[in-house]
């Protein structure tokens, strides 16, 4: 199958069942907005090693927002309950709480499962916190050095998707990178996913193990450029670089949507195939076939 120039290889990407909140979070203007954002979602690109794969979902418009000011929504991944719980509470409180202006509302709020978010962030009031109750939801205002910092009691916990994935093969790596940003950059518009790595896009993918013990992941020798002929090289004879971009989402449907977005995105002169990252089908129950998702 061709996109132009750009050979879309019959493989597919592996995909993994993971929990995620859905965090809503305003301020007063979008420059403590986008600073909030980016506090609370550094160090989380992958939980091989972070507490959490976390990225910004969407924009939110104020007459879409709890408090009628400017927001945006905030996915964060885990592989369970009490590991987002730890994640949650941690950044929003020391991320968000910390920024002037902000306030923070639970984005899930027909899920079954919740944790306990402002329920435990309320104590840093040190017995001057208020709480209000508006239907059945509870929400806590705790004093701050600007006012109160507004936060909802629980947050919503659902199943989500993590892993969904494509790799692009480049003549060079001005090409890659343009491309890869093209791909980030189109799936920005897709509400319900996100891309962790730095700018949506990954230049250290990797395998599973390595030869040090302990270690449980290790880079993609496959798809170095300078491993070529020392390994099993999976890239073509005129590519000259690879990046990855791994996409977490909602569901299924929405992970598949995205990563149809990101292919088409990325096809284009100089990028020579796109295929994806899967471990033989043995680990993740999610598999998307990239012809099918083009079809």
């Amino acid at each position: 199958m061709q996109i132009g120039q750009t050979t879309i290889l019959d493989t597919f990407a592996e995909a993994f069942d993971m929990r995620y909140t859905r965090l809503v979070v305003t301020a007063s203007e979008d420059y403590w907005l986008d600073i909030a954002l980016r506090e609370a979602t550094g160090y989380s690109t992958s939980v091989i090693a972070c507490d959490a794969e976390t990225g910004v979902s969407q924009s939110i418009k104020p007459e879409s927002t709890p408090d009628g000011r400017c927001g945006a929504a905030l996915l964060m991944f885990g592989f369970s309950t009490a590991a987002i719980m730890k994640a949650v509470v941690g950044r929003v409180g020391q991320c968000i709480m910390t920024c002037p202006t902000t306030a923070c509302f639970n984005g899930l709020s027909d899920a079954v499962e919740t944790i306990p978010l402002g329920k435990h962030l309320r104590f840093f009031g040190d017995g001057y916190q208020k709480s209000k109750k508006i239907s059945a939801d509870r929400y806590w205002r705790i004093p701050v050095m600007d006012g109160e910092f507004l936060v909802e009691d629980q947050a919503g916990i659902a199943k989500g998707v993590a892993g969904g994935n494509i790799i692009l093969q480049a003549e060079s790596q001005a090409t890659g990178l343009a491309a890869a940003r093209r791909a980030a950059e189109a799936i920005r518009e897709t509400p319900g996913v996100i891309t962790p790595f730095p700018g949506g896009v990954v230049r250290s993918g990797s395998k599973v193990g390595s030869r040090y013990k302990g270690l449980k992941a290790s880079t993609a020798d496959a798809y170095c450029p300078t491993l070529r002929g020392r390994v099993e090289s999976q890239l073509l004879t005129d590519a000259h670089c690879a990046y990855e971009i791994v996409i977490d989402g909602t569901d299924e449907p929405t992970v598949g949507q995205a990563m149809r977005i990101a292919i088409e995105a990325a096809a284009g002169e100089g990028v020579l195939a796109i295929g994806a990252g899967n471990y033989g089908g043995k680990l993740g129950k999610h598999h998307f076939h990239l012809r099918e998702l083009l079809r």
